[in-house]
């Protein structure tokens, strides 16, 4: 079994090396290449004078942006208030207790709570 197992590691290990042979790829065929290039031989090079013409910067003032102003909010203060966090934590402590457990009435209870502790 172990003889097996060693086999079949060695190949596993050499098959990826064998897959990356590219001695028989030629690459691609004279068509695909245009008229005016013609490949150099391996180990060659070619100079190629390329002509690349002069870049027009052209510079634009930039245009001033207008920031319209935040849109009005619908409640100008927070309603939030330490009475009311209290009043809700009682109320909820309270209607599970008096629930016996049901979560409907601990919900109950806790806005009951923070609606009595926020000053209604």
């Amino acid at each position: 079994m172990l003889r097996v197992t060693k086999i079949i590691m060695l190949s596993l290990i050499f098959s990826s090396v064998a897959l990356a042979d590219d001695d028989d790829y030629d690459g691609p065929g004279p068509e695909y290449y245009p008229p005016y290039y013609q490949p150099v031989a391996p180990g060659y090079y070619r100079e190629e004078i390329v002509y690349v013409p002069e870049r027009v910067v052209e510079y634009v003032p930039v245009q001033p942006r207008y920031y319209a102003p935040p849109p009005p909010t619908r409640y100008s203060y927070d309603q939030r208030s330490p009475q009311g966090l209290l009043g809700g934590v009682v109320g909820t402590v309270m209607g599970y207790e008096m629930g016996d457990g049901n979560p409907l009435a601990a919900g109950v209870g806790g806005a009951a709570g923070a609606w009595l502790g926020n000053g209604f």
